[in-house]
């Protein structure tokens, strides 16, 4: 067996054994006196095959998994002779069919190397900006058509041009890494298996908007990828990527990691910069847009992990490569997080355009539990729920919008037919009273009452007069709420009203954007 190997460091791999193979690895190694190196690496995103073990061989890698801390010593007897090899592991169907843009070195690199990462295309995007200067920096992001991926999917371009065009001061650079959706793990990825790519996403921003310092605002339940970013700062900061006069440039540009307090309305921009002020976490009205009046009151950009993490990308390949990829208004590709009851859960990057149906179907494979697929959430807690008739919508943001749902994050979560929707609506609005901030009166009574409703209508209480102040409840929510926190709730609960009638003991009509 060859002298190196890559075993993944990432949080999901850890959850499921990664460090006891690890450890077995190297005590069987000593013990034969094996010269064995042993990488850590982030995931591939294979979550089912976790631990995953790659060894290095003329060929390529060859894989093996799941592999457990009993597999060791037979796994180094036989090969790529045992029952776990799965060949190249650049041939396994699942990886292979991927167009893997923002995630390319997801998985391969040392996210501790700061040299390893140079080694496969690092920094390119950065000596790009350097040499084609600020506005033309703005300009490759717009033209590449990348919009936000954290959820509202705003032009990316765009946000940073209107930072730019404010007055020479300083100027913030504003990462949200508050990962809150259930069933997405992309962001918690990237920091853990490829760091410096955002740390050279987040300079590039600070080059062409004029900002000299970043923030990382990472959730506190990410203990792991709050440890890798610094580690990966001090590094870059130590290989002069950081601090005063980057690679050698006039530019100066630093950074520093915060840790969120586990409120999931911080992921919305405003509160989130409320926060990053040392204040309690709370919406801010708009106008005044981060932009023109940001964090500490000065311009800022505020982008989602997988946005920024993808412009390294477009400044080294140009945006033109990039926005050739997808379809309509959404350009590039998208990461996307399979996750619930799915047999082959995991991160998945493809270009926008892939039905629903193939992901959880083809890709996914269908259930865990191998009863039949009821429905999906898309776009994290405040997704709608799509049954099997809107399968054929293709993974496009205006198309998802179109039937009443939204990508998000890119979260996709699976539920078989023993799910029961009326608790699934009842969650939601419980989850919004519990998670609102108080500030605005829809979202913070609304949901309050929006919890009793579901419960008398299931529990036959008036049915078809609650029914109707449900609905109106959810336009209330949808329309006079602050921020999407209490607009975005009425989307699972009518969702699972209009598509799961039954579960809710009464008959309607479903609401299907596509009749």
């Amino acid at each position: 067996m060859s002298e190196r190997m890559y075993i993944s460091r990432d949080s999901g791999a850890l959850c499921v054994g990664a460090e006891d193979v690890t450890n077995a690895f190297r005590k069987a190694a000593e013990k034969r006196n094996l010269g064995l190196e042993i990488v850590r690496t982030g995931s591939r995103g294979l979550y089912w095959l976790e631990p995953l073990v790659e060894v290095e061989t003329p060929r390529g890698r060859v894989g093996y998994g799941p592999v457990g801390a009993g597999d060791v010593e037979s796994l180094l007897d036989q090969g790529e002779k045992h029952p776990l090899c799965l060949g190249l592991v650049e041939e396994i169907p699942w990886l292979k069919k991927q167009t893997r843009l923002t995630f390319a070195r997801c998985g391969i690199v040392d996210p501790r190397s700061l040299d390893d990462y140079k080694r496969h295309k690092g920094y390119a995007g950065l000596t790009k900006a350097l040499q084609v200067g600020p506005e033309a920096t703005v300009e490759e992001v717009i033209n590449s058509g990348l919009r936000g991926r954290g959820g509202a999917g705003f032009p990316t371009g765009i946000k940073w041009r209107t930072v730019a065009q404010t007055p020479p001061q300083q100027k913030y650079i504003v990462c949200n890494a508050d990962e809150g959706d259930s069933g997405t793990f992309a962001d918690r990825m990237i920091m853990e298996g490829d760091p410096f790519v955002l740390i050279e996403g987040m300079t590039i921003a600070g080059i062409a908007v004029g900002a000299t310092y970043g923030y990382i605002y990472i959730r506190s339940e990410y203990p792991h990828s709050i440890e890798a970013m610094e580690i990966a700062i001090s590094k870059a900061r130590e290989g002069g990527m950081l601090g005063r006069g980057i690679a050698g440039s006039k530019y100066d540009f630093d950074m520093e990691v915060r840790a969120g307090a586990g409120a999931y309305v911080c992921g919305e921009e405003t509160s989130l910069l409320e926060s990053l002020e040392g204040k309690r976490g709370e919406v801010r009205a708009k106008p005044p847009l981060p932009a023109h009046i940001g964090l500490f009151a000065k311009p800022t950009v505020i982008n989602n992990v997988l946005s920024l993490a993808t412009v390294p990308i477009i400044m080294s390949d140009g945006g033109a490569y990039y926005r050739d990829f997808g379809m309509g208004k959404s350009r590039g590709t998208m990461p996307i997080q399979l996750a619930g009851n799915i047999k082959h859960g995991g991160l998945y990057e493809t270009a926008f355009g892939i039905t629903l149906g193939e992901l959880v179907d083809d890709i996914g494979g269908g259930t865990r539990s191998g009863r039949p697929v009821r429905a999906v959430q898309v776009g994290g807690p405040l997704g709608a729920y799509f049954p099997r008739e809107l399968f054929d919508t293709p993974f496009d943001y205006e198309a998802f919008t179109a039937r009443d749902g939204l990508i998000g994050h890119g979260g996709i979560v699976v539920f078989d037919d023993t799910v029961d929707m009326a608790k699934q609506a009842r969650f939601a609005m419980e989850f919004c009273a519990i998670e609102s901030c108080g500030k605005c009166t829809p979202c913070r009574i609304g949901s309050a009452r929006g919890v009793e409703l579901v419960d008398k209508i299931v529990n036959g209480e008036n049915r078809a007069e609650n029914l109707i102040v449900l609905e109106d409840l959810c336009n209330t929510m949808k329309f006079g709420s602050l921020c999407a926190l209490g607009g975005f709730t009425p989307y699972p609960v009518m969702s699972a009203l209009n598509h799961f009638p039954e579960d809710f003991g009464a008959e309607r009509k479903r609401l299907v954007a596509a009749e």
